[in-house]
């Protein structure tokens, strides 16, 4: 009886080992890092929207802020809702192309130039968000963001299953 239950043991072990032997080369091999550009102006001075597939696809974007998608343009340049709703329609459109939706945002990260911008981008982000679930979140105030003009900017962690 003992031998049985040491042969037992060790072929238990021996599965094992070889299931964590294959687990961690899949997991060594399986994640693969992509970036992406949409707009012209941001070529070549950052990414985008940077994914990691592996078990799970982690999407992260840039910043967004009102800047127009093919030259980089400031758009809104004094209302902070609708530079706000810019970023998020642009993060929206950008979650698709990637398989997500505001509901697959795990953390975001919101920059204002102003406080007193608090309550407009509040509001902006409660109704980016209507239907879809909470994410964690960050609210900055900065004295300036990359470009003149700019009030609002919002950078954000998605996170979709393979």
């Amino acid at each position: 009886m003992m031998k049985i239950i040491a042969t037992g043991a060790v072929a238990l072990l021996l599965a094992a080992g070889l299931h964590l032997t294959s687990f961690a080369q899949t997991v060594g091999a399986a994640f693969e890092r992509q970036t992406y550009n949409y707009g012209n102006w941001t070529k070549g001075r950052f990414a985008e929207v940077v994914t990691i597939k592996g078990p799970g696809k982690m999407i992260f974007l840039a910043g967004a802020g009102s800047e127009e998608e093919m030259d980089g343009a400031i758009l809104h340049k004094a209302d902070a809702y609708a530079q706000c709703k810019y970023a998020y329609e642009k993060i929206k459109k950008i979650l698709a192309k990637h398989g997500a939706t505001m509901s697959d945002i795990v953390k975001i990260t919101a920059y204002v130039t102003d406080i007193r911008a608090r309550d407009d981008y509040g509001k902006c982000r409660r109704e980016a968000f209507e239907g879809a679930s909470l994410s964690t979140h960050t609210f900055v105030n900065v004295s300036q963001l990359a470009w003149p003009g700019m009030i609002v900017e919002v950078d954000a962690i998605a996170v979709v299953a393979q």
